[in-house]
């Protein structure tokens, strides 16, 4: 337990000035540009990250975003109860509602998510053709999508915007919104709602860790530079577009810290 604690007071200095929040979306773009210029000139060595079967692609980013919401849901959940009852701004019930209002949070993002994911399904086979080897004798098949084409073991060649950067870049920014609320959280040192968040907010930046770590390999061994670009700007621009602007609203599923804005939040989580 003491390390866990250890490990999570210095990840919480590392966010206390809001440096990573503010850097991040910069550093993806840094990411996209240098790993695809790296790319582009075959200056990238040999390594097990190519293969797409590797681990961490097979048990992680494929399901990218059950991992971030299977970690989230706890999170906010307690860290929001907690954060109403710590503060005395509202009573059980509304407490409660709150708590509701901030994991819609999480329906945004599965929305953005499924949309997103599809419409670049959509794309890729509005725009692709398939390369298949057929006998010269048979009549040439005209295939409607991906998954046809693969079925006759050929080659769909369509705009393919990066789902990887889409994703990875808007989990990595969603989870460091949301752990934003330890700025505002006090909590009994000794007390096990503290290991319980500590547990889950050290698992969270690990999390981020690895979406940021696979990021850079999508970046320097997938794609095209203009899909890789085109998805990491999706991805930034949903997260803007919520945190940024929409979770300002009344009518949203709200900010992490309730009624406090970026510019005067202050590291106040007790030690």
């Amino acid at each position: 337990m003491e390390a866990l604690e250890t490990c999570g007071r210095r990840l919480r200095a590392a966010l206390a000035a809001g440096q990573v929040r503010r850097r991040l979306p910069w550093l993806l773009l840094a990411i996209v540009l240098l790993g695809s210029a790296l790319k582009d000139g075959d200056l990238v060595p040999e390594t097990p990250m190519r293969n797409k079967r590797n681990p961490l692609n097979v048990y992680f980013v494929k399901v990218a975003w059950g991992w971030t919401l299977w970690l989230l849901l706890p999170f906010i959940t307690v860290t929001t109860y907690q954060f109403a009852k710590s503060k005395f701004l509202y009573g059980p019930t509304k407490s409660i509602l709150l708590v509701l209002r901030r994991l819609s949070a999480l329906l945004v993002g599965t929305a953005v998510w499924y949309v997103c994911t599809g419409l670049f399904s959509y794309i890729e086979n509005l725009t692709g053709t398939c390369s298949a080897a057929g006998k010269d004798s048979e009549p040439r098949r005209l295939y409607g999508t991906k998954q046809e084409c693969h079925q006759d073991n050929g080659i769909w060649n369509g705009f393919d915007i990066s789902g990887h950067c889409f994703l990875l870049s808007y989990c990595a920014l969603m989870i460091v919104e949301e752990v934003a609320v330890l700025e505002g959280l006090s909590i009994n040192q000794n007390s096990k709602l503290r290991v319980v968040i500590n547990g889950l907010f050290v698992s969270l930046c690990f999390l981020t860790m690895i979406w940021v770590f696979m990021f850079l390999c999508t970046a320097l061994y997938f794609h095209d530079f203009s899909q890789k670009l085109l998805g990491m700007l999706i991805g930034l621009s949903a997260w803007y577009g919520t945190y940024r602007f929409w979770y300002l609203k009344p009518f949203s599923p709200g900010l992490p810290l309730p009624s406090i804005p970026l510019i005067s939040k202050k590291y106040s989580y007790s030690r």
